[in-house]
């Protein structure tokens, strides 16, 4: 049966109090329920009934478990190697090569090597970046909204580029959910993987980040506050109160000055290498055939099993304290599990739907299908801008996207990259984002002063993206 412009309903609905309520879990549901009211002929009792089923459906699905159960896992992952001591060795090991730095220029190099390592947490490698290398800067005269911008253009594109995170787990999930629902076939680790060269904004923001701090060419609000710092000293502009507060951080089990590198750089290179292994064996001697999400669960399950093992030993914690650690890294990831159900259930309402196809068919005799992962960068831009975050427009494009860039013949893996590009471009440029927010406290300026900064170098690098998705749309 075809629903016309009602197909449209759920996730115009979805986004609007996405919009407007920044609560995209609510939004989803709304956009679910919506969805069903059409299905069922407008019936709310049973409506109610089949968005239920939807989401119990989407929990019954074996793939979709191993990919809730590797995201929970990875959240117990990063907890440890907080207080362990690993991440705050590591940065260290890094930092203490500050005392041969001798221009800002190798200053603000050390934040970027830093943001860029640290791909396991966005949040985390912020935080970790702006606090460690903040005296160095400061040291050089270099402008607090220098190192903000820094901090933020790092973090989530690196996240995105190196999915070996929470950020793979749920971009191969939203993939998953269309190759189940019958639009795209593969594995969804392999079609991350290949449409990682695809994510223009996110490789572009690091490569002018980069260019910014090795010729110094700032220009716009940027350079106003490059000579702020150099000519008067004022780390930030008079009636700037900084975000930043000391007292907040984490509560590590090793005492000052014995963290160890090792507690996170073993354990990663465990995930990583099984992450390989796993790819291997499931592959039959193939690697690209391998599946990638069950690979994925078991390399974080083993890892944490020798994290266990390796943290025991050292006696940094006994295994009950290990235990309750991963019970609390877990329980820090429900709210993605959450986000990660709803977002198949709504994924796979709109299929029920056809709304991808029905979209595709209004512009498709007007728009070439080479436009399509332009548009669908910019949608996502707008999105993420206003909402505030990069997940919740994965959730919602993701869906639309796929199944657009199919009936339009557009290329899969250049409209996934779009879709993740313009996420991270708008959540990048969002006031009311988190890593945002983050940047602005842990380098110690204000929301304000990060934000007319950043916002011109975003988007000079948007355009040159978007100008990027238009031409590779005409050659693949």
């Amino acid at each position: 049966m075809e629903y016309g412009f009602l197909t449209l309903l759920p996730p115009i609905l979805a986004i609007v109090f996405a919009v407007a309520f920044r609560k995209v879990a609510l939004a989803l549901l709304i956009g679910i329920f919506s969805g069903q009211m059409i299905l069922c002929g407008w019936n709310p009792f049973t409506s109610i009934s089949e968005s239920v089923n939807s989401i119990l459906n989407v929990c019954a699905d074996t793939g979709n478990l191993k990919t809730f159960l590797f995201t929970s896992l990875m959240g117990a992952f990063v907890i440890l190697v907080r207080v362990s001591g690993g991440v705050k060795g590591f940065v260290n090991y890094l930092t203490e090569q500050s005392q041969k730095v001798k221009s800002p220029r190798m200053a603000m190099l050390i934040a970027y090597i830093i943001g860029i390592i640290i791909f396991i947490d966005g949040l985390l490698s912020i935080m970790f970046t702006g606090v460690v290398t903040r005296p160095l800067i400061d040291k050089f005269k270099v402008s607090r909204e220098k190192l903000a911008y820094i901090c933020d253009a790092t973090s989530a594109p690196v996240n995105a580029i190196i999915p070996l995170n929470s950020w793979g787990a749920m971009l191969m999930g939203l993939i998953g959910a269309e190759i189940a629902s019958g639009y795209i076939s593969g594995d969804p680790m392999n079609l991350l993987v290949s449409s990682l060269p695809f994510q223009f904004y996110c490789i572009l923001s690091l490569i002018f980040v980069l260019f910014y701090i090795l010729s110094g060419k700032d220009w716009g609000p940027m350079k106003e506050a490059e000579e702020r710092v150099r000519t008067t000293g004022k780390l930030f502009d008079d009636g700037v109160t900084p975000l930043l507060n000391d007292s907040d951080g984490f509560e590590e089990l090793v005492p000052e000055g014995k963290e160890n590198k090792w507690n996170m750089m073993f354990p990663l290179i465990v995930l990583i290498g099984g992450t390989f292994v796993g790819l291997f064996v499931t592959g039959g001697g193939n690697i690209t055939k391998g599946n990638g999400t069950t690979s994925i669960l078991y390399s974080v399950t083993i890892t944490l099993l020798v994290m266990c093992a390796y943290y025991a030993k050292q006696k940094i914690m006994t295994t009950k304290q290990f235990g309750e650690y991963v019970i609390k890294g877990i329980g820090n990831m429900i709210t993605l599990v959450v986000l990660l159900v709803l977002a198949f259930a709504i994924g796979s309402v709109i299929k029920s739907l056809g709304t991808g196809t029905f979209m595709a068919s209004l512009i498709g005799d007007h728009v070439s299908g080479a436009f399509g992962p332009a548009i669908i960068f910019l949608l996502g831009a707008v999105m993420a801008f206003s909402t505030g975050t990069s997940w919740g427009t994965f959730s919602i494009m993701m869906p639309i996207a796929i199944p657009m860039a199919v009936a339009m013949d557009a290329n899969i893996l250049l409209t996934i990259g779009a879709v993740v590009s313009g996420g991270v471009f708008g959540d990048h440029c969002s006031p009311i984002s988190d890593t945002t927010i983050l940047s602005s406290m842990s380098v110690g300026t204000d929301l304000f002063s990060h934000m007319k900064t950043q916002l011109p170098y975003a988007l000079v690098t948007a355009a040159c993206a978007t100008v990027m998705y238009v031409v590779f749309g005409f050659i693949l």
